[in-house]
Parts: structure tokens; sequence; C-alpha cells
């Protein structure tokens, strides 16, 4: 059963110990994911260039890797880095965006997941069930599939990786071999800004930094991403009021928000 006392517990220990998140990630959303990544207490540093990567990872508390904007030089740089993290036992958070759009996202995605070791894979429905059958199909980036019709190819892929998978959806489910929460909380406000996606794989980058069980880290992040979303919701007008509403939800969570708002089950 996830407690609001831990998932608080989680937020304070982001608070006080700041914990250094090293982002690989996409164009779109450096901005976003760097400024949510503040808000929330921790450290974002956004570092792709091969010749560092490993030398920054070694300082980091987690490593984020998304592969939003793909290039080989950038898919070298993430194959570095999470070997270098899962060496020296920091946790790996893989974002296989847009798997299942193509080719070269889908093997890329799916290479990744056997390269680097991620601890919690975080994603969509349909780029979930891309790395769990090459033949699944995304619509851009966007998913085209329930989390609750993919829950049995995310505990093949918990399986097949040895990690958490954490689904985002109008139902967050998240699975690892033996356990699966679903978290309830959010607002549809949230899909129409554009990384929010990418946020919460961020986020979640920032639990795993200071909780050592990967699957209590993803369900951590994801209840607070929905509080968050929930609570920017009934501020904003509209999807531009929203995103800085989001950042200031983040900013002022107090454990009275979770204990209140928090909609996780065990089932």
């Amino acid at each position: 059963m996830t407690m609001p006392s831990a998932v608080w517990r989680d937020v304070v220990r982001i608070r006080e110990a700041a914990p250094l998140v090293h982002n690989i990630t996409n164009y779109v959303v450096m901005n976003t994911t760097a400024n949510a990544l503040l808000a929330i207490g921790a450290s974002p540093v956004m570092a792709h260039a091969i010749d560092e990567v490993e030398d920054m990872v070694r300082l980091a508390g987690a490593l984020v890797i998304n592969i939003g904007t793909l290039s080989p030089a950038w898919v070298d740089a993430m194959v570095r880095a999470g070997r270098e993290a899962s060496r020296i036992g920091i946790p790996v958070v893989l974002d296989p965006v847009g798997a299942g759009a193509t080719r070269y996202r889908t093997d890329t995605a799916q290479e990744l997941g056997r390269d680097v070791s991620p601890a919690i894979i975080r994603g969509n429905a349909s780029e979930i069930r891309a790395l769990a059958q090459a033949d699944a199909t995304t619509r851009g980036v966007d998913s085209t599939h329930s989390t609750e019709e993919s829950v049995d190819q995310a505990r093949r892929v918990a399986g097949q990786y040895q990690c958490t998978v954490s689904m985002s959806g109008a139902t967050d489910i998240i699975v690892s071999r033996d356990a699966t929460v679903r978290v309830d909380n959010g607002h549809p406000l949230m899909p129409r800004v554009t990384g929010l996606g990418c946020t919460a794989t961020a986020l979640t980058g920032a639990f795993a930094a200071v909780n050592p069980s990967a699957f209590d880290a993803a369900v951590h992040a994801m209840i607070v991403m929905g509080i968050a979303g929930e609570i920017a919701a009934e501020r904003a007008t509209g999807p531009g009021s929203f995103w800085v509403q989001f950042l200031d939800a983040l900013y002022g969570l107090q454990e009275s928000d979770i204990t209140t708002r928090m909609r996780a089950s065990d089932r």
C-alpha cells in the first residue's frame, strides 16, 4: 500500500539533498524539464557531449535518457553514460519517446533497454507496447493505446529488462515483475502542454536519486506529477497559464496536498 507519508518523505529528501539529475534529453523539452526539476528541489544538468557524459554521470544521483530528438552521436552518448551509470550503481530512467513511430526509434529504444540496464522505463502505453512487440505503432510521440489495455505488455517489458515500468495515461500504471500500482491523479489539461510526459520522466529521475526502490520512486513521482497537475488546473485558464501554475504547484507542494488528493491503489 502506497502511503502519503512515504511520498512526502521523498519530496523532503529531494528538497534537502538537491540531487543532481543528469539528463540526456531532447531539444524540445530541455528548458521545460530543467525548470520542473528545479521547482521540485532537484539540480538538473543537460549534458550530451560524448566527451563528458561519463564524467558528468559520476557526479549525479540519477541519469535520465530521453530519445525525443535522436541522432547517432546522441545515441552513442546515451549508451556510454548509461553503461557508466549502471557500472557505478546510479539509477537510469529511460524514456523511449516515439518508440513505434519509426524503426529507428524502436530499435534505439530496445537497444538502450538492453545496453544500459535501466532501473525504470517510463513512457506512454504505445511506447511501452513498442518495446514489448516490434510491430506496435504510435502516432508521432502520442499514444494510440490506453494504459489499461497495455498492462500485460508493460509486465512483459518489466520482465524482459528486469526493471520497473511506468506508463502514463488517464490512469498511470506502474508495474514490476510482482507489483502493480494505479495512480488516478492528473488533469485533462496536462496533455495540452508540450513535454509534460518528458517532465514526468525527469521527475522520476529525481525520485530515483533519493529512493533506492525503483518501483516506489516511480510511483511517488507519478503521484506528485498528477497532484501538481490538479492544483495547476484549478488556477489556470488554459495551457499557457497551466504550465506556469504547474511549476508553482511543484515548488509549493505541501504534505497536506498529498494526504488529501492522492488517489493510488494496489490493484
